[in-house]
């Protein structure tokens, strides 16, 4: 293991955060100042020298979620936070010009202390709200609810739906990603079932403007990540029949998977790993519901004047 390395993650303790901020902004330097969620992890691991074992860690209260790509959000939504990355409707997050600047850990302990007091002042003032709600007559059935989730909540949520998917039995899965497909704008989505074969689950029909494209798929609960020869094997199976292959997983893929998925000369296959995959079920509200919640607070010293 390199001992210039920003961060380690372990199956006990909690890595380096400022680290992980620090190799997160070289990495979005590395990949011209932009990058999607998984462009970014893939580059932070191989820069970092992140080992396959590593990789493969899980968070000890959930076994689909693992920890590096857990806490690479963190450090992405502190970085949002602290005003050194920016992220678009489309899941692009990309580097601001206060961000550029950063090259070393102080700024980003700042952030992190920044981010946490926030926190910390959010939970005083809804335990005050609670308590003023206690002292007016009839406070107990006023409702506090906080409309802002903060940067656990949204890796949270995400979480959650990872252990659902995770329960789901292997047929129910295969329909859920007919239907998910569907949603996309693919057309004669079939299901294969236990008679597909190679790998294969389905099928359907991608259609481009004035060209269609027939896709084979498969969608596998996976727990840890999905290596290159998954890749290689699913594409063997695809060999003379289709114009590309698209693999789901509620897990992640390797580095070297990805590399394999786009291999010169070969079917391009393209890949959904857990957190597009929630994404994805957001956007279509499949499962996800979102709620615009208000959040009310309770002015104690105002009816003192009453």
């Amino acid at each position: 293991m390199p001992s210039d390395r920003r961060f380690i993650i372990e199956p006990e303790g909690l890595p380096d955060l400022a680290g992980m901020m620090i190799a997160m902004l070289d990495a979005l330097r590395q990949l011209g100042g932009s990058g999607s969620i998984q462009e970014i992890d893939e580059t932070v691991i191989e820069m970092e020298c992140v080992s396959e074992a590593e990789q493969a860690i899980t968070m000890p209260n959930n076994e689909q979620r693992l920890k590096v790509n857990y806490y690479l959000a963190w450090a992405r939504t502190y970085l949002r936070r602290g005003g050194g990355v920016e992220n678009s409707a489309r899941g692009v997050w990309a580097i601001t010009e206060a961000g550029s600047v950063i090259h070393n850990r102080g700024p980003v302990a700042a952030i992190v202390e920044l981010v946490q007091a926030e926190e910390r002042e959010k939970a005083r003032q809804k335990r005050k709200a609670k308590e003023a709600a206690e002292d007016v007559p009839g406070g107990a059935g006023v409702a506090i609810t906080d409309a802002d989730a903060g940067s656990v909540d949204e890796e949270d949520w995400k979480t959650a739906l990872l252990s659902v998917l995770g329960a789901m039995d292997p047929s129910a899965f295969e329909r859920l990603s007919q239907r998910l497909l569907r949603e996309a704008g693919f057309t004669k989505v079939e299901v294969r079932g236990k008679t597909g074969d190679g790998g294969i689950d389905g099928l359907g029909v991608l259609r481009v403007n004035l060209v269609s494209f027939q896709v084979y798929f498969q969608c596998k609960r996976w727990k840890g990540g999905v290596g290159a020869k998954e890749i290689r094997d699913f594409r063997g199976a695809l060999q003379r029949r289709a114009d590309k292959g698209l693999f789901i997983t509620t897990g992640h893929y390797t580095p070297a998977a990805s590399d394999e998925a786009t291999r010169d000369g070969a079917i391009a296959i393209d890949l959904i790993d857990g957190d597009r995959l929630c994404e994805l079920l957001k956007e279509n509200g499949l499962g996800v519901a979102t709620e615009m919640v208000e959040r009310v607070r309770i002015d104690g010293s105002w009816f003192d004047g009453v």
